[in-house]
């Protein structure tokens, strides 16, 4: 997963509300358990529809990694794949007035940044797609400069540690190897000790 610190981008906006995992990855895409190339397949059946108009997949250069989306986003069935796909496109961070829970939670541990935002900012966000916004994690802050304004968003602090390092959960423990080795130790050592006694 790349880190996150700081994102600086452009909007997609998508204003639908309730827009559930089957509608962000058709089931009829869910033919594998690897993460990549799930990007081609966002929004597939809206795309087809010619409801819904994105940049064609792979995206080349520095294109927008912020999706701002209608309330209730990511509700419906728990698929880890609808984070795959927003994330293997190009998305870095979801803003929506709501998110669900369970999306919210895989988002975190895949490597893209849900946030929820007040209605008002929403809403400029929609009628501004051209203006370029700033995400702070390490401040836990949108910027949207043009209102002079700074939404502060919560994020547990493991979380915002595995984001900023680019960890998975698997990741962050192998990281603290050391550390869990040293506990075992000292808990050996302080179990020995009592013996003793």
């Amino acid at each position: 997963m790349e880190k996150i610190k700081e994102i600086n981008s452009k909007c997609t906006v998508l204003t639908v509300e309730n827009i559930d995992t089957d509608q962000i990855i058709p089931a009829v895409h869910l033919k594998s358990i690897d993460r990549l190339n799930f990007g081609q397949h966002l929004f597939s059946s809206w795309r087809q529809d010619g409801k819904l108009n994105l940049e064609e997949w792979p995206r080349e250069g520095s294109k927008n990694k912020i999706l701002v989306a209608g309330t209730n986003f990511g509700c419906g069935s728990s698929r880890e794949h609808a984070v795959w796909a927003l994330y293997d496109y190009g998305f870095r961070a979801v803003l929506a007035t709501k998110i669900a829970d369970i999306f919210s939670l895989n988002a975190l541990n895949n490597g893209l940044l849900p946030i929820e935002i007040d209605q008002e900012s929403y809403e400029y966000l929609v009628k501004n797609t051209e203006e370029e916004i700033t995400i702070n994690l390490e401040n836990q802050v949108v910027i949207i400069p043009s209102l002079n304004k700074q939404i502060h968003f919560e994020i547990s602090s493991f979380k915002k540690d595995c984001l900023i390092n680019g960890f998975d959960t698997i990741d962050y423990l192998l990281n603290t190897e050391k550390e869990i080795e040293q506990y075992e130790l000292n808990v050996k050592s302080e179990v020995e000790s009592q013996k003793i006694n």
